[in-house]
């Protein structure tokens, strides 16, 4: 398939997250869709982070039909931050990181993060010691 992955987080209001949204997102456009996490019940709100992909006309075109279904859609890089005023450099996080999001800058063995390889795994936000990680779901 021609195209590269772009990585979103999908909110499902109540009255929309027990329908096949992402089926039909794949049916219609032609999409293909790696999902890295999702929480969704009938009847409750529900959040999915993804990855959809395709040719960047598909793509957009299928993330207009979410939003027109009422699913809201945000970048990735908006589910995970990093707080640097709390991070002491530990380095806990960047062992925990399965992507290489977190990682230790050379020579100064700072901590940096990269929120376009993160995929919203939420390790680092549990093994964080001085709390510098944060989900924002």
């Amino acid at each position: 398939m021609n195209g590269n992955g772009k990585k979103i987080v999908l909110r499902f209001p109540q009255e929309v997250a027990d329908r096949p949204i992402v089926c039909e997102l794949a049916l219609r456009f032609g999409l293909q869709f790696n999902i890295l996490r999702a929480s969704i019940s009938p009847h409750r709100e529900g959040i999915m982070v993804m990855e959809v992909i395709g040719s960047r006309e598909k793509q957009e075109e299928g993330l207009a039909f979410l939003a027109s279904r009422g699913v809201l859609v945000e970048p990735l890089s908006q589910d995970i931050r990093m707080i640097e005023e709390r991070c002491y450099h530990c380095g806990a996080c960047v062992g925990l990181c399965p992507t290489g999001a977190l990682f230790m800058e050379r020579p100064s063995f700072l901590v940096r993060y990269d929120p376009g390889k993160c995929i919203a795994c939420e390790l680092c936000v549990l093994g964080c010691p001085a709390r510098a990680m944060e989900a924002l779901i």
